[in-house]
């Protein structure tokens, strides 16, 4: 098993950029404003002589009420999972009563713990480190996460208890057999790290009633029926005109990045507030991407018929584009229905991993085209003679054929259906791509025999000058 390094220590002591310095990548979102961490967020260490697990957490101060009491819970459940705890403090600031709540929180829960003094660049390392003997937790290691000053020192002395784990272990992210990447997306405040706890059977992410409650991406593993995923809890989308904090921009940055590196996404809408403009946008957005989708309908529960039925229009009156998504009601609170998104996630995903044969969507173009054949141009039929998968997830199809360019929309919709019900494609947008095959004799002149170079003189002298 991977050693797991847990970060901890009051907000603002620069644990995001340690996590990020360690990982080597920009996962945590990085800013100038305490308590921005709320969810834990997990990566695989990169510095060091071995590998290992590292634990970024929320900062923790002491009387934390709110919101700020179901953070510290996070970063208690993470001081429980690891084997080690890396405790920050601000080298700049000294001591403090919360670095001393700190203390006394990782002494009660965790196994083993060091002390780090951040922020300790263009100070002499002793003196910046001499304060913090008064906390009880071992000798500090001044270093600097911004500039990765004696971070590989730290690592090495926090891990040279542990041994090296077995390479099937070291090489666990390297498996064939890759998660299922799933991102939930949404509004602020539609219920998406609820149903995220839900799906994980733990409260994993920090759900409380206020919008804009998770700030970052953050991914979690699990397992279910022997199929790993990935499932990946984003921030809240609003749109451009309300969003005015630097720190919700980087947010919906990584809410759209998400979007991109998943391979399903489960659009979750409030039932209550109905289809709204952001929801429509958002879903263009995964369309035009070409993400498998569900969309689920949270908070259905205690909604009388009447707006059931007002909801259902809504769906089918302004999403239109979205025929092929699966739709569901659930209640993410109290778990109604909570178990048939995972299906419906791997039936999308199915759907948009199929392979298709080139014999099979030949034979099923030539049917469509007999029975709907493509209309006239410029008074010529237009004529497509094959068809060819040409990608997955999502599905491309490629048509070759003859005046492709002028195939009309209505066609090609008629076509996408038609190939949708043929090979099972709930769930994925499906795209077409037309190809009209070159002319080889277009711009050649032929050459001209004796007897016709003679012919064409003779005819030549009867013309007009």
């Amino acid at each position: 098993m991977l050693p797991v390094v847990a970060l901890v220590g009051r907000p603002n002591v620069g644990k995001s950029t340690l996590f990020n310095r360690l990982t080597r990548t920009r996962d945590a979102i990085v800013a100038d404003f305490p308590g921005l961490t709320r969810d834990r967020q997990y990566g695989y260490g990169k510095v060091g002589p071995k590998p290992y697990l590292v634990i970024d957490t929320g900062g923790v101060a002491g009387g934390e009420v709110g919101i700020d009491e179901a953070m510290v819970d996070q970063t208690i459940r993470a001081l429980e999972e690891a084997d080690v705890a890396i405790v920050l403090v601000d080298g700049r600031a000294g001591v403090t009563a919360a670095d001393e709540h700190v203390a006394d929180l990782v002494r009660r829960n965790a196994r083993r713990s060091w002390l780090a003094v951040n922020k300790s660049e263009g100070l002499d390392k002793d003196i910046a480190a001499s304060e913090f003997h008064s906390l009880g937790l071992g000798d500090p290691v001044a270093i600097s996460a911004a500039h990765g000053h004696r971070i590989s020192a730290l690592i090495d002395a926090v891990l040279a208890d542990f041994d090296a784990p077995d390479s099937a272990d070291a090489d666990a992210d390297d498996d064939e057999d890759k998660p299922l990447r799933m991102a939930v997306v949404g509004r602020p405040n539609v219920g998406k790290s609820t149903l995220a706890n839900r799906l994980l059977g733990e409260d994993r992410f920090v759900v409380y009633d206020q919008p804009g409650t998770t700030r970052d991406s953050v991914a979690v593993p699990f397992e279910r029926n022997d199929r790993n995923y990935l499932l990946i809890d984003t921030a809240g989308i609003r749109r451009k005109s309300r969003v005015h904090e630097t720190v919700e921009k980087f947010s919906i940055v990584k809410a759209l990045k998400a979007i991109e590196d998943a391979q399903v996404v489960v659009s979750v809408l409030d039932a209550r507030e109905g289809v709204t403009e952001q929801d429509v946008s958002l879903l263009g957005l995964v369309v035009e991407r070409g993400r498998a989708l569900v969309v689920v309908i949270n908070k259905w529960d205690g909604l009388s018929a009447e707006a059931r039925k007002t909801v259902r229009d809504q769906l089918d009156r302004r999403l239109p584009f979205l025929d092929f998504a699966e739709r569901m009601t659930i209640s993410a609170l109290h778990g109604t229905a909570v178990g048939d998104v995972l299906p419906a996630v791997e039936r999308a995903y199915r759907a948009a991993t199929r392979d298709m044969s080139t014999t099979e969507l030949t034979r099923e173009l030539e049917a469509a085209v007999t029975a709907h054949p493509p209309p006239l141009v410029r008074g010529r039929r237009i004529r497509l003679r094959y068809a060819h998968q040409g990608g997955r997830n999502p599905p491309v199809i490629v048509i070759h054929g003859n005046q492709t360019e002028r195939v009309p929309e209505s066609f090609r919709r008629y076509l996408v259906n038609r190939f949708r019900k043929a090979f099972k494609l709930k769930g994925t947008p499906v795209r077409l791509q037309f190809k009209t095959g070159k002319n080889p004799f277009k711009g050649k002149r032929n050459t001209l025999t004796p007897r016709q170079e003679r012919k064409r003189k003779r005819m030549m002298k009867h013309v007009r000058k």
